[in-house]
């Protein structure tokens, strides 16, 4: 009986790593896709669309706002983390904006970003549909 026990111990945290394994998966790659986001910043509203490509590890995409566009640079996910950089032309000066975001479900992701190192926002994005 105690065979029996220990393999079904066995089996059942295998079933367990597998479900938690795919999760992982499917939350990276899961973002995929266009995300669109509005907010009250110290510039006013701003409304942006962001489309994320995931491959592996390694997020690209790109940003459009009412204050511009830009490509993200050094973008990555790792499990349900999110992080990448977005540069603006701001009134002619070069401005970064680092996101850090935790993918909460399939549709949402929550954002906090740093502009220039002098703090920023916190806020949603939704999957676009």
């Amino acid at each position: 009986m105690s065979r029996i026990r220990l393999m079904a111990g066995v089996a059942g945290t295998a079933v367990l790593l597998s479900l938690v394994a795919l999760r992982v998966l499917a939350a990276d790659a899961g973002i995929t896709g266009t995300w669109t986001a509005s907010f009250d910043s110290q510039v006013g509203q701003q409304t942006y669309t962001y489309t994320f490509k995931v491959e592996g590890d390694k997020l690209t995409g790109h940003s459009k706002s009412n204050l511009g566009e830009s490509d993200l640079s050094d973008g990555k996910v790792d499990k349900d983390t999110v992080h990448f950089v977005e540069t603006l032309n701001y009134q002619g000066m070069e401005l970064k904006i680092a996101y850090d975001g935790k993918i909460v479900s399939a549709d949402e992701i929550k954002f906090k970003r740093d502009v220039a190192g002098q703090g920023g926002e916190e806020f949603s994005a939704k999957r676009q549909k």
